[in-house]
């Protein structure tokens, strides 16, 4: 049990360089829109780069990670994912700029996708609810990442310096719990010379984890907004200055981290149509504080609403993949590798999305458009997720 704990540790630690980077890269995007005199549009296109890096690189990712297993997956990926995202802000002109933000997000899929998988490997060995504080991990580091922003932005150091500390002290953190990452026999023994747990899931189980893929879309489109754009929001729309324009950020990302830290007892009491249900109506509630009311103390209270309600969405679908996985023979990573694909599409162009509609309107338009994904889930959830009992020990109904 002591390996079981210390394999928990090195994957949250995974999770939490992957929040910080991501953190620290995203409370830069007005720098790089001030540096290169960027519209709303072009800044779109820079994030969509990082968008299209992640997408073009999924499919083989998924191979990639079956083959050498999760924990070194997990490992390198991170380390490549710290090296991209050090050069962004050393970039001299726009087209490089754009090159190099589709590696780093290349970097940032495989590395989510890797970590994901380990997660998946965990929780089966636990056999109880634990995914929610590994994903509670990338939300302290997002929220750690957004702080040591807005403290280097206070003092006026060089931001490209920011990068370089931030990324040099991850991947120390990374290598230094590597070898607490659990092996994952799904890489490796499989009939013929296949990787185990890749046999081909019958049409009707596919669906299930598509269906669940698509919600989870939904879901990682409002969280990659939130993550991409509440900088910009605070500083153009709520009229921020200094450190508290990155405090916006923080306080998302404070809310994600308390809402999937305390979300795995929750999830062990009460069912998870019920906890999705209730995490869609703080979702809602909290952005549209922050839209209706834009100064910045309602921006930062309903930011950190919407976190909380935002943080255990994702979780739930993601173990209710693994356990589909497992019910019909699989490993629950080949569930994962299915939904999360999907998934992280969204995570990867909801600022995309945003920022073109932000373009033609206004940003307060388009975050507000970005609710009615979780409207969906909302509207879908008594179809999709079970109601009425401790949601760890059931199935999904999709």
């Amino acid at each position: 049990m002591r390996d079981l704990g210390k394999a928990r540790i090195a994957a949250m630690s995974v999770l939490f360089c992957n929040g910080v980077i991501y953190a620290s890269w995203g409370t830069h995007v007005p720098t790089i829109k001030d540096k290169f005199s960027l519209s709303e549009a072009n800044l779109s296109l820079s994030m969509l780069a990082v968008a299209l890096g992640g997408i073009l690189i999924m499919a083989w990712a998924g191979r990639w990670i079956a083959k050498v297993g999760s924990a070194r997956a997990s490992v390198n990926s991170g380390i490549l994912m710290a090296m991209a995202a050090f050069g962004i802000l050393l970039m001299p002109q726009y087209a490089l700029l754009l090159f190099w933000l589709a590696l780093y997000g290349a970097m940032s899929a495989v590395n989510d996708v890797a970590a994901n998988s380990q997660a998946a490997v965990i929780e089966a060995t636990f056999d109880r609810p634990v995914i929610g504080s590994l994903h509670g991990a990338f939300s302290l580091g997002g929220i750690a990442g957004a702080l040591v922003a807005s403290g280097w932005q206070a003092m006026q150091w060089p931001n490209q310096w920011h990068l370089a500390a931030v990324c040099s002290l991850c991947a120390v953190l990374t290598l230094s719990t590597a070898r607490w990452l659990l092996p994952e026999p799904a890489a490796h023994a499989g009939e013929e010379g296949a990787p185990h747990g890749t046999q081909a899931l019958a049409p009707a189980v596919k669906r299930k984890l598509v269906v669940l893929g698509g919600l989870a879309f939904l879901a990682l489109l409002v969280e990659g907004a939130m993550y991409d754009w509440t900088a910009v929001y605070m500083r153009d729309v709520a009229m921020a200055t200094g450190g508290f324009v990155s405090a916006g950020y923080a306080a998302f990302s404070i809310g994600m981290a308390a809402g999937r830290f305390t979300g795995d007892p929750v999830r062990a009491r009460f069912s998870e149509g019920a906890l999705v249900l209730a995490s869609c109506a703080l979702c809602i509630a909290g952005l549209g504080l922050a839209l209706s009311l834009p100064a910045v103390g309602t921006a930062l209270a309903g930011f950190l609403v919407c976190g909380l309600g935002v943080a255990n969405i994702i979780p739930v679908m993601f173990s209710s993949a693994g356990r589909i996985a497992l019910a019909n023979g699989v490993s629950p990573s080949t569930g994962l590798a299915i939904t999360t694909r999907l998934a992280y599409v969204g995570l990867l162009v909801g600022p995309v999305i945003v920022g073109f509609i932000a373009h033609r309107t206004d940003l307060r338009t388009a975050l507000a458009f970005s609710l009615l994904g979780v409207v969906a889930i909302a509207a879908a959830s008594r179809k999709v997720f079970a109601f009425g009992g401790p949601a760890a020990p059931q199935a999904s109904r999709v």
